[in-house]
């Protein structure tokens, strides 16, 4: 991707701030493999760790599986120390910033750094690292019409 407005990398550093984990609606959609990581860390089964702390998202003949969020909006798992599943949080939270959305134009990068003040923080990650990071992204759980929520 020669030429891409972060040719010479990005800075990102976490500032612990939460904005990301909090204040606002959104989804956190998991793949299998966020399903099977959060309830190994809740010591649950997969099938119990959906109906505890995630949410079924109904699109007609799919449904996907995001993570529940308390009334005000906050991550189920966010606590006043941070992330309770922070070595099993889902790649949709690791990842974060560099989602293909945010980094298809320096206008996308910028309009997320006003509401996270990590972006453009801390020591520059090279264009391979933001890629590779980026192309992490798998895809969500997806549930087609009629078959169980859970299927081993």
């Amino acid at each position: 991707m020669s030429g891409c407005f972060y040719e010479n990398g990005l800075r990102f550093e976490c500032q612990r701030c939460l904005y990301c984990c909090s204040a606002e609606p959104g989804y956190v959609y998991l793949s299998r493999e966020d399903i099977i990581s959060g309830a190994n860390a809740t010591a649950l089964s997969p099938r119990d760790f959906i109906s505890v702390y995630c949410r079924v998202i109904d699109f007609g003949t799919f449904s996907m599986v995001s993570l529940k969020e308390k009334e005000n909006y906050d991550c189920i798992f966010l606590t006043k120390d941070g992330c309770s599943i922070y070595q099993s949080r889902p790649l949709q939270c690791r990842t974060y910033p560099f989602w293909p959305s945010v980094i298809e134009s320096r206008e996308s990068w910028e309009r997320e750094g006003r509401s996270c003040p990590g972006i453009g923080k801390g020591k520059a990650l090279p264009r391979e690292e933001i890629e590779r990071r980026a192309s992490l992204r798998t895809e969500p759980y997806m549930i087609l019409k009629g078959k169980d929520i859970w299927q081993e």
